[in-house]
């Protein structure tokens, strides 16, 4: 086995016990000018002036080769088959290549796959011919004019409308590669959902093969009963239901999985395959999300999915498990990951680590039908691909009209691109909510999502207030050279319909203490409006030139200027009616140096709560000095208290404070006691004017 990503790639489908990696070195050549022949490259002379290291893009550092806007490339390499798979068939596995590969075995054509992002798979039984070893030839051709084929936020030339926040292309083989050994008739697809009253697991079982018929298929799930049947028609998956005794719900408090294994005994052999998922319920009911039936308030950031040397590819299996920590670490509960169908192993950590995920498929650039089409073929991979993963919780289709040249409302045309895609992906899951056109002129959609940016919290509040309160059908947005434009909430111009709301993505500041102070008062002035169900900070990390992230592209932590985004992102929080100047001067007092201002407790906890706010100074960006928040602020220091119920906003408490002597500047830290415990709450930068 490689040591390069050597981990098995496919945990949702797991054939591990008949499996070997073929990461690692290739060679490669390159083929600027896409002319080379499959029979010069087979040559046994043919010269192959690099070698690549798969399953790295040959744009990256990692893959050893850093080729830019190279158009064409070759791989090959050697394979041996195992002696133990002798009467098996062999089935070479693509993760992902981008964008068209074609692949020979030994001079014998075993097909082509267009598309950057889904995986495939060749039975190469009858290209072997017998032999133990062969040579893989694969040719990938990856345009630079990616406008019209899925490419996400891979840069285009020519340029997308988005090119400002597109980075460096993906080319080739960049997710891992694979061979299999299966009997000649074998299980083909594991769909796994959670019974209505999640006291069950529903197996649906696809099978292929001459010998299907009369096959004897057994399911279990993890400590339960064995079921089996016959395969009748095996064109009809099987429905297999897997009841649980003390059932235990998935969450992100508990993220309990399921083991399922299915066996299939057939004339031609036994297959075994392996998967999992968890007990969990994700619905809309009325303007609320309900995550196995209480309500869900999201706390999403964005992750767009690059590293710094592997480009779209992971460095390693560890990479998914470090980002998807950092989003916990920051307090956040969702993470987004963006215009990209990201590596299955991602999703196999957000399952087991409880980290809810919105998944979306990459955009393309322009619309043509040809264009629509290809962004179409992606749905089914991918709800059959990720499917099972009780992590994700929201399906999203198009963003921001990319793909559908900003015009949605205008043309008919693109609008029925919208409805057939979102129609697509509910006829394949039903079971989760799906946004059809996240940030600006929804269609047909399961939750109302909107993306304002804003360089100030006082111009952000602003805008807020405009959409939650006012319930304004439009709301501008800045496109740079375009200037400001209006941005239609529903394309039809009409009012949303009632559904969640989400603001899917928001950010302000260029530097990244500004982003911090930002964060700070842009999260909190979400959390005035009840109405809503979440939020999706941008971003994470920084990538590239974007230097958005609460971390650096090396996943190290910025300077936010002392603001906490775990507090920001807490259960509960403070919401203080102040409208802030700059970082570090929040708030300006003269004269008589009082400082008064009201604040209102957020509480999204599962019961009610008495509380007080109790303020504490403390030096300028500095952190609350704690000693258990100094001994939870006196004991509440006789504050009064108020009753707090959950997703609603508490009445309004004044705090009245005395600006420190002999201070310019200070931090009032107001700390949100309940029962002797700090159970939240922000701080207000205070300067003397």
């Amino acid at each position: 086995m490689s040591t390069v990503r050597p981990e098995y790639p496919r945990p949702h489908f797991d054939r591990s016990h008949a499996w070997l990696s073929l990461n690692g070195t290739w060679d490669f050549a390159a083929d600027p000018a896409g002319s080379a022949a499959y029979e010069q490259m087979s040559r046994d002379d043919h010269d192959w002036p690099h070698a690549i290291t798969v399953p790295f893009a040959w744009e990256t550092e990692a893959s050893g080769v850093g080729a830019h806007w190279l158009e064409y490339g070759w791989y090959r390499r050697t394979v041996t088959v195992p002696d133990g798979w002798r009467g098996q068939r062999v089935v070479l596995h693509f993760g992902a290549v981008h964008h068209l590969a074609s692949v020979w075995i030994d001079g014998a054509p075993v097909g082509e796959h267009e598309g950057g992002y889904t995986p495939f798979e060749f039975d190469i039984t009858e290209a072997l011919a017998g032999l133990t070893t062969a040579t893989v030839l694969v040719r990938v051709w990856a345009p630079a004019d990616k406008r019209e084929i899925v490419h996400g936020k891979q840069r285009s030339i020519p340029r997308d409308d988005y090119d400002d926040c597109a980075f460096t292309p993906t080319s080739g083989i960049w997710q891992p590669v694979w061979l299999e050994a299966r009997p000649a008739t074998y299980v083909s697809a594991v769909a796994l959902a959670p019974a209505d009253a999640l006291d069950a697991i529903t197996a649906d079982v696809s099978v292929a093969g001459p010998s299907a018929r009369g096959a004897r298929l057994t399911v279990q799930v993890t400590g339960g009963t064995p079921a089996t049947v016959e395969i009748g028609d095996p064109a009809q998956p099987v429905r297999v239901s897997l009841p649980i005794r003390e059932p235990r719900q998935w969450s992100p408090d508990d993220p309990y999985l399921y083991g399922v294994s299915v066996t299939l005994d057939s004339a031609d052999g036994t297959d075994r395959v392996g998967s999992a998922t968890g007990l969990r319920r994700i619905e809309v009911s009325g303007e609320h999300l309900l995550l196995n039936g209480e309500r869900l308030y999201v706390r999403g950031v964005l992750d767009q999915g690059y590293w710094p040397r592997t480009g779209l590819t992971a460095p390693d299996d560890q990479a998914f498990a470090t980002d998807l920590a950092l989003a916990r670490e920051a307090g956040f509960n969702l993470v987004r990951k963006h215009l990209k169908l990201e590596d299955p192993r991602f999703l196999h950590h957000a399952d087991r680590l409880g980290i809810l995920v919105w998944a979306e498929p990459a955009s393309t650039g322009v619309y043509t039908p040809e264009a629509a089409a290809r962004f179409d073929a992606q749905i089914e991979p991918m709800v059959r691909r990720d499917g099972n993963h009780p992590s994700i919780v929201i399906w999203g289709l198009y963003n921001e009209e990319w793909g559908l040249d900003w015009n949605v409302p205008g043309d008919p045309a693109k609008q029925a691109a919208v409805r057939r895609a979102y129609d697509l992906l509910k006829s394949l899951d039903p079971g989760r909510p799906v946004v059809d056109n996240s940030g600006w002129a929804h269609v047909v959609t399961d939750i109302v999502d909107w993306h304002i940016y804003d360089e100030t919290p006082a111009g952000w509040a602003a805008k807020v207030r405009a959409l939650l309160t006012d319930r304004s059908h439009s709301f501008p947005v800045g496109l740079g050279a375009v200037g400001t434009v209006d941005k239609l909430v529903m394309a039809d111009g009409g009012p949303a319909p009632e559904v969640p709301n989400l603001n899917s993505e928001f950010g302000g500041g260029k530097t990244s203490v500004e982003r911090g102070w930002n964060q700070r008062w842009q999260t909190l002035e979400l959390r005035r409006h009840d109405v809503l169900s979440g939020y999706v900070w941008t971003e994470l990390y920084d990538v590239e030139h974007e230097m958005a992230g609460i971390y650096a592209f090396d996943r190290s932590r910025k300077d936010s200027g002392a603001n906490d985004p775990a507090g920001v992102n807490a259960d509960t929080v403070l919401v203080v009616d102040v409208e802030p100047l700059a970082p570090g001067r929040d708030l300006v007092v003269t004269g008589d140096r009082k400082v008064s201002v009201e604040a209102r407790i957020s509480h999204h906890g599962r019961s009610s709560v008495e509380a007080a706010v109790v303020p504490l100074w403390g030096p300028p960006l500095g952190e609350c000095d704690d000693l258990a928040a100094r001994r939870a602020a006196g004991a509440a220091a006789a504050g009064d208290t108020v009753s707090v119920q959950p997703f609603r906003l508490s009445d309004p408490v004044r705090i009245t404070e005395h600006f420190p002597d002999g201070a310019a500047a200070a931090r009032l830290h107001l700390l949100v006691v309940s029962d002797g415990e700090v159970i939240g709450g922000t701080c207000v930068d205070v300067s003397l004017g």
